[in-house]
């Protein structure tokens, strides 16, 4: 049976394809292309990840994160009229994979013994870089790097996880809280208008 940890990885898998290959859909890109895209978005920041934690990546063991992104192109497929008058689709469905990822890299880098500010990076970039492939790919600006609260919301998820450990919690719980703090964190943030400053010169 699959651990907690592996559940999240999947279905942030299956909602970070969507993400990736709904907005390969709207560049008009074939099937195969929607597929690549949406694979690199699922599995790009936990590869990135397990590279610097010196571990073998996931998706090279295990094919299941293939088969997830092939089911979410199917699942675009068949329902992509219905996921474009959607207009939210890409945001839910990515927030989703944003928080479940974010989790899925802190609590992986504190299975491998590493220090909590380690782990919170490493959630950071688990969430967070394969939108950035992606956007390099369909040529859009990373979403990281505009004024959204995008990164951000996962390092604030990681600290949340960090916290709800040092008051005991398990690590399910902290597993939980952390998710869902990165996914209001994010919805709140676009709501409300909520940004970081901008750098001037």
């Amino acid at each position: 049976m699959p651990t907690f940890v592996q559940i999240l990885d999947f279905i942030g898998t299956f909602a970070f394809a969507i993400s990736g290959i709904r907005l390969a859909s709207a560049k008009k890109f074939d099937w195969f292309g929607a597929y690549v895209v949406g694979f690199v978005t699922a599995i790009g920041g936990g590869t990135i990840r397990d590279v610097l934690l010196d571990v073998t990546p996931g998706w090279m063991t295990n094919p299941i994160y293939l088969i997830c992104t092939g089911l979410a192109l199917l699942w675009v497929i068949l329902f992509g009229k219905y996921l474009i008058h959607l207009n939210n689709t890409f945001f839910i469905f990515d927030s989703i994979g944003l928080a479940l990822f974010t989790v899925v890299g802190v609590g992986k880098s504190i299975a491998l013994g590493y220090p909590f500010w380690v782990a919170i990076i490493m959630g950071t970039m688990t969430g967070a870089a394969g939108g950035v492939i992606r956007d390099v790919f369909i040529n859009e600006i990373p979403l990281i790097f505009r004024k959204e609260i995008y990164a951000m919301a996962c390092v604030i998820g990681g600290m949340t996880y960090w916290l709800c450990h040092l008051a005991g919690m398990q690590p399910y719980g902290c597993q939980v809280v952390a998710g869902v703090t990165v996914f209001l964190t994010r919805i709140l943030a676009v709501k409300y208008n909520i940004c970081l400053p901008i750098l001037s010169r």
